[in-house]
Order: structure tokens, then sequence, then C-alpha cells
């Protein structure tokens, strides 16, 4: 009798499993790319340890490589590796969720974070909500559609979207690790994101951490009562 299908989840779950090797996915999780020596001094290993890490990560497809000149940078392979570590961080962390995310050290990620290219965390939960808010999404079997509304509402935000590629899913939901609500992901997530930040109106903490910035505070005030534009 033929043997039955073996899932290879044990195999997967063990690159995550690595303290090193986590800390090295959750610092790529913004969807940028990083160099070893970088991801080595997140890890707080070696440049020889890290790169034996490195390896294993291209090996299992969780990462991939782009060489530049003498150097090679680092990125997640793809957006389904960026939200199944999402997942596993909210099923890790589904008993303890409010008091972890009440800690000082995680408020300003909880507020405002980068996940994977687009806007997470409260602030990307009620960017959303105020899309949604003015009927500016259209439900699609792949997701969303931008309305008449929707397009005109991020004009009044000087933002006027590509039309949708075949490359890559347009807009749909992505379950939020801190709100534990959803927030907009796609290529739509993707240009909101790349607008508030060439505007300057978000900027990069630390890690994967974003800041309102005042011209931000200003520019997005219009949005109410759908933001909450107090960075804690």
């Amino acid at each position: 009798m033929a043997a039955a299908h073996e899932p290879r989840l044990a195999r997967t779950a063990a690159v995550v499993a690595d303290p090193a090797r986590s800390r090295m996915l959750a610092y790529l999780l913004t969807g940028e790319f990083a160099s070893a020596s970088e991801l080595a001094a997140v890890a707080s290993v070696t440049a020889a340890t890290a790169s034996g890490h490195l390896r294993q990560l291209l090996d299992a497809r969780f990462v991939v490589c782009e060489p530049r000149g003498r150097h090679r940078y680092f990125r997640l392979a793809d957006a389904e590796v960026a939200h199944a570590l999402e997942a596993l961080a909210l099923v890790a962390e589904r008993d303890r969720h409010d008091r972890a995310w009440a800690h000082p050290e995680r408020q300003r990620l909880r507020y405002a974070r980068c996940c994977y290219g687009h806007l997470a965390g409260q602030l990307g939960v009620s960017l959303f909500d105020a899309l949604q808010g003015q009927a500016g999404l259209q439900a699609t079997a792949e997701g969303f559609d931008l309305t008449d509304a929707g397009r005109h509402w991020l004009r009044g935000l000087g933002l006027s979207p590509a039309a949708p590629t075949a490359r890559r899913r347009f807009a749909y939901r992505c379950l939020d690790w801190s709100e534990r609500r959803d927030h907009l992901a796609g290529q739509l997530a993707d240009e909101i994101y790349r607008h508030f930040t060439q505007a300057g109106w978000l900027r990069r903490g630390s890690g994967r951490a974003l800041e309102v910035t005042a011209s931000g505070r200003q520019a997005l005030q219009p949005l109410q009562p759908h933001l909450r534009l107090l960075q804690p």
C-alpha cells in the first residue's frame, strides 16, 4: 500500500524555530533587502554563523538573494512567506496577546509598522477602515477592486493608483499581528505605503516601526474618525 502523504510542516517549522533565524526573518518583514552583516547584527551572531543560517533560509526558499556588485542582499521570498510568519506570531501570542502588546517597547511597533511593503498596526487597520467607510472598495473573487469613490478618496491624498496587473493581487485582507483585525495588503496597499513615506508623512523608526511626522498628522487629519493619529 502506498505511503500516506507526509506534510513538510516539521521541516518548515525547524527553519523558523532557531532564534537567530527567526530574528532575521522578523527583520526582513519590512519587505526590504538587507545585507548579511546587517542580519548577523540583528541575530547577534558572527558573520560565519549568519552565513550558515542564510544558506538554510535560502534552501528552504524563505529568502532570496540578489547580488549587487561585490555584495549580496537578502529579502523574504514572497508575500506568502511574510503572511505565514505573521500567522505564526499570532498563534504564538494568542494566550498572552494583550500582555505582550501592552509592553512599552512594543507600543510604537503596534501603532504603525511595515508589513512586507504595506502599512500594518493600528494605523494600517484604521486606514483600511477609512477606505471601506468611504465605500472605496468593491469585493471580488481575488479580494477587492477600487470603486470610483475609492479613487476619489485617494486622489484627495495625492495618490492616483496604478491599474491592477497580472503579476500580483491588487488588494486583499491581511490579518494584523498586533490588532487581530484586517489591514489591506497587495499592490494597492504597497502604493499607499510608498506614497505616505515618499510624501514624508511616515518615517522609519527602529526595525519595522513607523512614525507619523508633523506633516503626516496634518495631511491625514481630515480622515478622522477612522484614523488614530496620536503617536503612543
